[in-house]
């Protein structure tokens, strides 16, 4: 799978765009900077964002390539942050964040039931999860996100694994994406926003 992600990635253009996402834009814009977590990264374009908003970004990808793109966009923007290659179920730390933010992060799940976990502990208290991702109904559309459906969520999978956080935005909605070549056209997301307590 990570030789996949690495020819991906590894072509000049930005495959998901340089744009932040939207859903993580809006709520990164009404948030005092602080400490922020991205795992599943990819090409830096939320890292960045968050990093021009003056946040202490720390992201990690377990693509070499995607690390590469990341940091190349981030110099042509002027900004800098840490970016680590870390598999999803290989990254520990004994830092607490502000904010952890899973944006089109899919994992199936083995890896889910090692990383959900410890996103927890990776938050401060008062800390944020905010989560966009695809919906186990994505599998019947075609514009973009795993054909496993191992790889895809539901709402059930967030009441479950984040139940001792403070839910205060947990929905599941079509929406029209425009993220790159990969992310395009009508899509069904469940968006989350969680705190800890």
């Amino acid at each position: 799978m990570k030789e996949r992600w690495d020819k991906r990635f590894r072509q000049d253009k930005y495959v998901y765009g340089t744009e932040p996402n939207k859903f993580f834009k809006k709520w990164i814009d009404k948030q005092k900077p602080g400490s922020l977590l991205l795992p599943a990264e990819g090409e830096g374009r939320n890292a960045v964002y968050a990093a021009e908003k003056g946040w202490d970004v720390f992201a990690f990808d377990f693509s070499y390539e995607a690390k590469k793109k990341a940091i190349r966009l981030a110099g042509r923007k002027g900004v800098d942050f840490e970016y680590k290659v870390f598999g999803a179920k290989d990254f520990k730390t004994d830092k607490k964040y502000d904010a952890v933010a899973l944006i089109f992060a899919h994992f199936g799940r083995e890896v889910k039931r090692v990383l959900f976990p410890r996103i927890i502990n990776f938050l401060k208290p008062g800390g944020s999860l905010v989560v966009e991702v695809f919906s186990i109904d994505q599998f019947l559309l075609d514009s973009g996100g795993p054909k496993n459906p191992d790889f895809l969520y539901d709402l059930i999978e967030f009441e479950k694994e984040f139940e001792e956080l403070d839910i205060e935005l947990l929905e599941k909605l079509e929406i029209e994406v425009n993220e790159g070549d990969l992310h395009n056209g009508i899509a069904d997301v469940i968006q989350f926003i969680a705190h800890k307590k």
